[in-house]
């Protein structure tokens, strides 16, 4: 078992870190105009993300019973309209989990 002192020297850390990365832009560009570059990275990175995390949530579903791959596929599909309609990540983020773990527990 850790000791408190210690998860709170990792916690202070972590904070640290944390708060140093959201900030540094501000340092790095202040006021100058933001380089085309980094914009376009901007833009880009979260689709990125977002496909990389679709991918690593679907690389072991089995095709061999409709209970491994429905709840899913299903889930996904309620995440996918959610966001088309409502453009709001956290919201279709979190529906996707309770669709996910209902269809899991209560109906496959």
């Amino acid at each position: 078992m850790i000791p408190v002192g210690r998860s709170i020297i990792i916690i202070a850390v972590c904070a640290v870190c944390t708060f140093a990365l959201r900030a540094l832009p501000f340092f790095v560009f202040g006021k100058r105009k933001v380089p085309e570059l980094i914009e376009k990275i901007g833009t880009l990175l979260p689709m990125a993300i977002m496909t990389t995390l679709v991918v690593f949530c679907i690389r072991n579903v089995s095709f061999f019973k409709p209970g491994d791959y429905l709840p899913t596929f299903i889930s996904l599909a309620a995440v996918t309209a959610l966001h088309l309609w409502r453009k709001n990540t956290l919201l279709s983020i979190t529906a996707g989990t309770v669709c996910y773990m209902i269809l899991v527990q209560l109906v496959f």
